[in-house]
């Protein structure tokens, strides 16, 4: 299953003037929703979509409207009533009765991942994060093993000068569930949210098997800010 998590306020784009939240924003005559989703074009047919959305602004709706345009065979729709505290969370409460032993590939709805095809080791880890080489401490990090293998993560805190992009697998659901858990019986919030890539840390621990993927530039765009916005409008303005 793919979990697209999009509860954030976009709170920066309307600080900036803008009158809709992020992804319904239009980007070269697509809006920033359809862009990120086609980071899975190749799986629209085969696997299951999840998108947890916010119930303001028409969200569930607009959300039906561009799976629709887009032909994605098989989704659901959860619109929570409230606030989260989190990207965790908000994919936990979207996950409803997902079996235990289903797989979650999860991603942003702000960032675009050209030509994305699921790696073929993910049966050989329990779990991987997808990374690139960047700079600054406003990423998820990942500390590097041998083979390929994680070691840490952290949130906010640069211990490499790898940085998650925002797409997460889990070989279980089950798996998930247990990390975050721990993760909100011991608190382990960062500026009091619950963020997906600390969760594995937990696994490790457990002793499972965690990889990274690195990715080069050409591969992703980010559309997370105003200025990533405006620099991506100026680049593909028709």
């Amino acid at each position: 299953m793919i979990v697209i998590p999009m509860v954030g306020l976009s709170s920066r784009f309307f600080k900036a003037g803008f009158t809709k939240p992020k992804f319904q924003l239009e980007l070269a005559g697509e809006s920033v929703f359809s862009r990120a989703v086609k980071s899975f074009e190749h799986y629209f047919k085969s696997d299951r979509f999840t998108f947890v959305t916010r119930q303001d602004y028409d969200t569930p709706a607009f959300v039906e409207s561009e799976l629709k345009r887009l032909d994605v065979a098989d989704y659901r729709i959860v619109a929570l009533p409230r606030d989260t505290r989190g990207q965790a969370e908000t994919v936990s409460l979207g996950l409803g009765d997902t079996a235990d032993e289903e797989p979650l590939y999860i991603f942003n709805i702000d960032t675009f991942r050209h030509g994305y095809r699921k790696p073929e080791f993910t049966e050989a880890c329990d779990g991987y994060l997808e990374v690139f080489e960047g700079e600054g401490d406003h990423w998820s990090f990942v500390e590097a093993g041998e083979n390929g293998n994680v070691t840490r993560t952290t949130e906010k805190q640069r211990i490499s000068n790898l940085c998650s992009d925002g797409l997460y697998y889990f070989k279980r659901r089950s798996d998930f569930d247990a990390a975050l858990e721990h993760a909100m019986k011991s608190d382990a919030t960062v500026k009091g949210e619950f963020y997906i890539a600390p969760l594995y840390n937990h696994l490790i621990g457990s002793g499972a098997t965690i990889k990274y993927d690195l990715i080069g530039p050409a591969d992703i765009d980010f559309c997370g800010t105003p200025d990533e916005f405006e620099v991506l409008r100026k680049r593909w303005q028709k």
